[in-house]
């Protein structure tokens, strides 16, 4: 699965700074509020918070990749924000965020979620584009790495 085939361009943004975790969680919400028939903002937002507290989805290493179910989703959707000013996101080893990936799935699709999240996560723990990514100033710069990594990168 190609991670690209689940952003568009107008969920792949560069932010100055968001001031708190909430704020994110906003944000992100806006994002992907646009990306479904059905999908509400206060709904997504809802979700993503309800799973923060199940425990902080921040990875470490300054990225977090908030996710949650929806109910009136039909396929996967996904946004991702790079921040100048990295923000607190309790994670574990105590490090702000700067670089997000959000992430809704169906709410029955389990494989699929599961699918989704490594593949996020085989992203974030390549430095190289980690640091690529952090290197960024615009939204297209984001989404021309993201499509490099994916023409590299050497399915398991």
């Amino acid at each position: 699965m190609n991670i690209t085939d689940l952003l568009d361009p107008e969920r792949v943004v560069c932010r100055d700074n968001v001031g708190s975790k909430k704020r994110l969680l906003e944000q992100l919400s806006e994002l992907l509020a646009g990306s479904s028939p059905g999908l509400l903002q206060n709904e997504i937002f809802d979700a993503l918070l309800n799973r923060e507290k199940l425990g902080s989805t921040g990875l470490g290493k300054g990225v977090a990749i908030p996710h949650g179910r929806m109910a009136t989703l039909k396929h996967p959707v996904c946004a991702f924000i790079k921040l100048d000013t990295p923000v607190d996101f309790d994670t574990s080893d105590g490090q702000p965020i700067d670089l997000i990936f959000a992430l809704l799935v169906p709410e029955d699709s389990t494989e699929e979620h599961l699918q989704v999240l490594s593949t996020i996560a085989e992203i974030f723990s390549n430095t190289g584009i980690c640091s690529a990514l952090r290197a960024c100033e615009a939204s297209s710069c984001l989404l021309e790495q993201l499509y490099l990594w994916e023409s590299h990168r050497i399915p398991a």
